[in-house]
């Protein structure tokens, strides 16, 4: 090959481990590509907040050294892992890795990060796949907004217009693989986080099921919060999804195994769906036209697959009495965060310490009662049932957009200087589609099946029933293949 930062650039994972397995580039290789394109485009872009470099060329090293890499897949107890040799990384929130430092976007940790004592789960899942960690993704600070603009790091931008957020709260990963740094990248959901930047910039944003993957050791999975990738590929989101799903340890919330490999949906026939189409926002909010145009450009697409698509979709999103009940588990939660962040850095965090959105919910929640807290546990459980039971009525889908509008201009979540809830509200019309399939616990996935006339992507969401990963990487599939997106690529790069 030639040049390896560019020869590789846009392969995707799944392609980047096969050169690896047939000897035709190095693991060192495509990590040193990797290291380059980062510091050739990451100045724009403000993607990645930690870099590893050393410690990734070294793991390459080991990997190159040891002949891994090319071990025959189907090998036994050698198995080639799925993506050996795969540079990769970390979203810099609520994922540590042993030895390692991590900010969670806030700038008291970003001036003397703490060091990991232990992995999370899935992080150990991810180095055992085979890919090599060569730093850490932007987040903003405690994941709250839908845009990564923390103070401590500044602003992420979107790869295919710098002057638009890539979307949040996985926006440095979205943005990272959007621009060909890494081909896929660590992202985590607790109200759209893994969709909402896949739909931003252009890529394949797949939240699985509560208590698909393990959040262990430290976190629940009974939260709303799951993680998994943004990748360019709907085959390296169902490799990986084979490679790092399952229970860990004292898991309370554990989504039935699926009954064969996700690779295996590949391809596959999923039948005659009956899909429910909403393009309008079920409370009446704003949605934008490319919006609009993007999904019911999606259900012709759908049709033309042999699909049923009619308009449809749960009677329980048009209940407005949900978003007050569930602030009161939100607003709680940002507090829990805020102190297990003191307990990293020993001592009492400050106004000063927490960005003026976190702080005034975390503020908040010091009056929230314990019947106000269990109130709101309450209406998450009466919503999931709600909206699942919309499945078991004939239903196999339902396609939304991912976003009500296109990615919005880098600073319109900023706090003002007399609401520091400003961003909380503009994040309101920004995300009208996405939180409710983290309240529900179903698997979603965002697909980049349109651009708009500025050259924007714009996400399509589909909806499956809880546990039917299988189902949702079908239809991807499907789309994929009759209506590919792979050779849409940013300027910037």
């Amino acid at each position: 090959m030639g040049n390896i930062a560019d020869d590789t650039q846009w392969l995707d994972a799944t392609a980047q481990a096969d050169l690896v397995a047939r000897a035709e580039v190095s693991a060192r290789e495509l990590v040193d590509g990797a290291i380059e394109r980062i510091e050739r485009s990451d100045h724009a872009i403000n993607a990645v907040v930690l870099k590893w470099y050393d410690r990734a060329r070294e793991q390459a090293d080991v990997i190159d050294s040891s002949g891994a890499a090319t071990a025959p897949a189907g090998a036994g107890s050698g198995d080639r892992p799925h993506f050996l040799g795969v540079p990769f990384m970390l979203k810099d929130l609520w994922a540590p890795e042993a030895g390692m430092p991590m900010t969670n976007g806030n700038a008291a940790l970003a001036a003397a990060p703490p060091i990991a004592p232990h992995d999370m789960t899935l992080v150990t899942r991810f180095r055992d796949a085979g890919l090599i960690n060569v730093g850490r993704t932007n987040s903003p600070e405690l994941g709250s907004l839908p845009v990564t603009e923390p103070i401590a790091h500044g602003p992420t931008r979107n790869p295919w217009n710098t002057n638009r957020t890539p979307g949040g709260s996985s926006g440095g990963a979205a943005a990272a693989v959007a621009a060909g740094m890494v081909p896929m990248a660590h992202a985590s959901d607790g109200g759209g986080s893994i969709r909402i930047p896949a739909a931003a910039s252009g890529l394949v944003g797949l939240k699985p099921s509560q208590g698909r993957i393990t959040n262990g050791p430290d976190r629940d999975e009974a939260g709303l919060s799951v993680s998994l990738v943004v990748s360019r590929s709907v085959r390296d989101t169902a490799r990986i999804l084979d490679a790092v799903h399952g229970p860990g340890v004292g898991d309370t919330v554990i989504a039935a195994a699926p009954t064969r490999p996700y690779e295996n949906e590949l391809g596959s026939d999923p039948g005659r769906l009956r899909i429910g189409l909403l393009d309008t926002h079920p409370l009446g909010n704003f949605v934008h036209d490319d919006c609009v145009t993007a999904v019911r450009s999606a259900a012709s697409m759908l049709e033309g697959l042999g699909h049923d698509v009619q308009l449809g979709h749960p009677a329980a999103l048009d209940d407005p009495s949900f978003t007050p009940r569930f602030m009161a588990m939100w607003a709680t939660n940002m507090a829990l965060g805020i102190k297990t962040m003191e307990s990293w850095i020993g001592r009492e965090m400050t106004a000063a310490d927490i960005e003026p959105v976190n702080w005034a919910q975390a503020q908040w929640a010091k009056g929230v009662s314990g019947v106000e807290y269990g109130s709101a546990l309450g209406a998450v459980v009466e919503f999931r049932r709600k909206v699942q039971s919309w499945w078991t009525q004939g239903w196999d889908l339902l396609i939304t957009p991912t976003l009500s509008e296109p990615p919005v201009e880098i600073g319109e979540h900023d706090a003002t200087d007399d609401d520091p809830m400003a961003g909380m509200k503009r994040a309101a019309r920004f995300i009208g589609f996405t939180p409710p399939y983290n309240a529900s616990g179903q698997p979603a996935i965002s697909l980049p099946l349109h651009w708009n006339n500025e050259g924007l992507p714009i996400g399509v969401q589909i909806v499956a029933a809880y546990g039917r990963e299988d189902l949702l990487i079908a239809v991807a599939s499907q789309l994929e293949s009759a209506h590919p997106w792979a050779q849409r690529r940013p300027t910037l790069a």
